[in-house]
């Protein structure tokens, strides 16, 4: 049986072989996003955010730069570097419909895309064997980052793969492939514009391809072939210029343009980088095989999960580093190309993930290092090779039976069975932030029953847990059910200047309020409530009693006195709030979990600005 499966496979094209393995690997994300149109979705803040950049592609609005990041302060806010995940998305993004959950099916169908470029660069380095251990790396890092990450069109999250592909393709040129450097920058350029964090690492690698094509090129330049340039270089330069040339417009349209922003928020921030010390430890921790990849084994998120610890432990990591250089020596002194290329670049990578970690200020968010564990499975996958291929070279009769047969089985035993686990687990696949967006779908339809038609409406918020995230969601449901709303002058950058309505300019003001505001709006005679609901119930609303209790007695227990009032009007500031501690972290956590009642007002503009 299995002979007469190996013999149909290899009967197989490669560009065939290459596009089954691509969907076998994806059902997962595809069965979840099936899944995922069963029940409606409201995007709320980053995501409504997106999805009014997605909507602008091909009109006057089109964007230039990315989605706004936390550089600098509004209303002088800068954005990530380009536009290129909204130019991607828009195409299936218009073609299902324009909806909340066509964003997540164009996000699945980006996803695919990277997912069959690294296919396609494996099966260019390592023939079949190199599909089926690509297709074994992606299973694992879909079961790592979990569905919902690679189904939803956070500016974070989006680059995972294609991070992937920067290493593979920098890993492709480096063993002797010019052309790879074409599928290298464009992923780059993609991973660089979606999400500043990659801009150092993604950059330096993608020059350091270059520079190796280039010196090559040099000690063959006096041969006729290779007398002119690279094309691949050629290539490379024209592609990127061409994915470069948004931002460069916007920097000469705006006066300061979003590189000129950026330069100055990050040339000279606000607080102090975490420093080199604590870049080492972040790096440390993000090579925890066993924590992350080893658990694996009983759970999916645990890139995650890990993640969200970057105070935990070291010493896995510090075995996974001390046994990869060992591999290392090991590739060098088997002389085998391949590998030496491969753990080239990982030296590179790691040197530049230390530096990128290094250069991290304020709170360690998880999402600002994920892309770490794209790295980490394929150093682990390196030093299983090199072991494979010292076993061959120095233990012949073990190595006989260590075919690339035997690989490339082993590979797709592992793809299947984890996305297996992974199609199991599909069907109950979560929308981003859905207990926000729910609430939020509650109060939609009574507000809209409520406006004129012809009104121009601002909205403008009070929020005590969760810093207007629903009113963003507020602007774009009611938008897209064809009312004309906007946000307030002072949010040009996050909502874009075509969603912006003038407070002197509107008709009324739409009031989002949560928690302990909603009875101060209420007892206003100025405005009339609209549509309220508190997601929690009854036993919620006794655990959210005991809940605030226990954090304003942590609170006071650490002398931080001046935090309480806090708990009751901005629980979202708290948590980020570098000296409350774990448990009160975790009590805020479980708070904003929870929710808090929520009402939309009508009433004059401008007066809860």
């Amino acid at each position: 049986m299995i002979d007469r499966v190996r013999q149909q496979v290899d009967a197989l094209s490669a560009r065939t072989l290459v596009a089954v393995a691509s969907l076998a690997v994806a059902l997962p994300l595809l069965v979840a996003v099936v899944a995922l149109a069963q029940r409606r979705w409201y995007p709320v803040l980053d995501l409504a955010m997106t999805e009014f950049r997605i909507q602008d592609v091909g009109t006057r609005q089109t964007p230039l730069i990315g989605l706004p990041g936390r550089i600098g302060e509004l209303p002088d806010q800068g954005s990530h570097p380009g536009p290129l995940s909204f130019w991607l998305l828009a195409p299936a993004y218009r073609l299902f419909g324009g909806s909340a959950w066509a964003m997540e099916v164009a996000t699945v169908s980006v996803a695919l895309m990277w997912i069959a470029v690294a296919m396609w660069i494996g099966h260019r380095r390592l023939g079949r064997a190199g599909i089926a251990l690509v297709a074994a790396i992606i299973a694992i890092l879909v079961r790592g980052f979990g569905l919902s990450v690679l189904s939803q069109p956070w500016n974070p999250y989006m680059p995972l793969l294609a991070w992937l592909v920067v290493l593979l393709g920098a890993w492709a040129v480096l063993d002797g492939d010019d052309m790879m450097l074409i599928p290298l920058v464009a992923a780059a350029s993609f991973a660089a514009q979606t999400h500043i964090p990659y801009l150092l690492m993604a950059g330096a690698i993608g020059l350091v391809a270059v520079v190796v094509v280039l010196v090559r090129w040099s000690r063959t330049r006096g041969s006729d072939e290779r007398s002119s340039p690279p094309r691949s270089v050629l290539v490379t330069i024209a592609v990127f210029v061409v994915l470069w040339l948004a931002p460069l417009v916007d920097q000469i349209r705006r006066n300061p343009g979003n590189i000129k922003r950026l330069l100055d928020h990050f040339g000279s921030p606000d607080e102090e980088p975490i420093g080199y010390g604590a870049g080492i430890r972040l790096m440390l921790r993000h090579l925890d095989a066993v924590g992350a990849h080893l658990g694996l084994l009983v759970g999916q998120e645990r890139f995650l999960e890990e993640g969200f610890d970057p105070d935990g432990p070291i010493w896995a990591g510090m075995l996974l580093l001390a046994a990869w250089i060992v591999a290392c020596f090991v590739a060098f002194r088997l002389r085998h190309r391949s590998l030496v290329a491969l753990h080239s670049l990982l030296a590179v990578t790691l040197v530049l993930t230390t530096i990128s970690m290094s250069r991290i200020f304020g709170k360690r968010w998880y999402y600002l290092t994920l892309w770490a564990w794209v790295t980490t499975t394929l150093l682990i996958v390196a030093t299983l090779w090199t072991a494979v291929a010292w076993l061959r070279s120095y233990h012949p009769n073990v190595g006989r039976r260590i075919s690339r047969a035997g690989i490339a089985t082993t590979g797709v035993l592992v793809a299947l069975i984890v996305t297996a686990s992974m199609i199991v687990l599909a069907p109950s696949t979560d929308h981003p932030e859905e207990y926000l967006g729910d609430t939020l779908g509650e109060l939609v339809d009574p507000t809209a029953a409520a406006l004129d038609p012809e009104g121009t409406y601002v909205v403008e918020w009070k929020d005590a847990y969760f810093f207007g995230s629903q009113a963003f969601g507020l602007v774009s449901e009611l938008r897209r059910a064809g009312y004309n709303v906007g946000a307030g002058e002072f949010w040009t950058v996050p909502v874009t200047p075509s969603r912006v309505v003038p407070t002197l300019s509107a008709d009324d003001a739409l009031v989002f309020v949560t928690g302990g505001f909603v009875e101060q709006w209420r007892s206003d005679d100025r405005f009339i409530e609209l549509a309220s609901v508190d997601p929690r119930s009854a036993e919620e609303l006794v655990e959210y009693e005991y809940l605030r209790s226990d954090l304003i007695v942590d609170l006071k227990a650490s002398r931080l006195d001046d935090l309480v009032p806090l708990v009751d009007t901005n629980l979202f500031v708290l948590n980020i709030d570098q000296r409350i501690s774990v448990t009160a972290r975790a009590l805020i956590a479980r708070m904003i979990r929870v929710g808090q009642e929520t009402a939309v007002f009508l009433g004059p503009p401008g007066t809860s600005v």
